[in-house]
């Protein structure tokens, strides 16, 4: 398995990532068939992100299949902790290349907004379990996305992707409520997306165009400020920047590595060196 879940990224190929990833689906399947697998961490797979939820009911496997140089597909599943042992897995089907408006939408597994995740949080709102997840999406040539996607589940145990959960009421200019949240931004930026727990606060760049072209996102990089979402009544409501001031810690910066970190977590700013180093391999060589 470890030797698939490294050709998957890293191969050649197409043909061999293809088939790299297809042992890799049945490697895992079969693994996870073995009773009590959900507390087998899989720590020797280093390009597959591996997360547990906070409460431990269920864990998330997400990781990218390179189609060809402009095309990257996400793919997943999610496993259930079930108390005899047994399996109960949802596999993820990305269907993001046939859906032109990605933040309107409730989506179940088989039309999922793929991402590869690097962090889950947990929130409540009477009595119901929210799970926060967020992603990398390395989109196209020139561009990256960042994913915030709220997880929850059906009283048939059946996962929900999305939702209205995401508020801009408190914002100067108000803008409709979303199902999920995204930033675009250009490839070689290193950008920060992730939760605060000291400030309990989900914190990202505030992104200007550095062309001046604010219809091209793959020219947005970070202007130096920050917003953010709280978690409020049930929703993310969205801060402004000004409102707030944060100093990144000493580190928190884009590096070259391997996609998870050193408690085998997965991080995002190894998921954007990932990314810049796969766009160098696609770069054709002019003789």
């Amino acid at each position: 398995m470890k030797q698939f879940a490294f050709d998957i990224v890293n191969a050649e190929t197409p043909e061999a990532r293809f088939r790299a990833d297809s042992q890799f689906i049945r490697s895992l399947v079969k693994a996870l068939r073995q009773p009590n697998s959900f507390y087998y961490p899989f720590d020797s797979l280093q390009t597959i992100s591996r997360l547990y939820a906070p409460d431990s009911t269920f864990r998330i496997f997400t990781w990218q299949f390179k189609k060809d140089n402009l095309m990257f597909l996400q793919e997943g599943a999610i496993q259930i902790n079930q108390p005899d042992g047994s399996l109960k897995l949802f596999p993820l089907f990305d269907a993001s290349m046939f859906t032109a408006n990605p933040l309107d939408s409730v989506r179940t597994r088989l039309n999922w907004i793929g991402a590869i995740y690097y962090r889950i949080v947990e929130k409540k709102w009477l009595g119901k379990n929210y799970y926060t997840l967020l992603g990398f999406d390395d989109y196209s040539e020139n561009s990256n996305k960042k994913w915030m996607e709220v997880l929850t589940f059906t009283p048939e145990g059946e996962p929900r992707f999305g939702g209205p959960y995401f508020s801009f009421q408190e914002d100067s200019v108000r803008k409709p409520t979303q199902y999920r949240f995204n930033i675009e931004y250009k490839k070689e930026a290193g950008t920060r997306f992730n939760y605060d727990p000291s400030l309990d606060l989900i914190v990202f760049d505030e992104l200007i165009s550095e062309s001046n072209q604010p219809q091209k996102m793959d020219t947005y990089v970070p202007d130096g400020d920050f917003e953010a979402f709280q978690w409020k009544n049930g929703k993310w409501v969205h801060i402004q920047k000004g409102i707030f001031t944060v100093k990144l810690k000493d580190g928190d910066f884009p590096r070259e590595a391997q996609i998870l970190d050193d408690q085998g977590k997965a991080n995002e700013a190894q998921l954007e060196a990932q990314s810049e180093k796969n766009k160098t391999k696609a770069k054709p060589n002019h003789q």
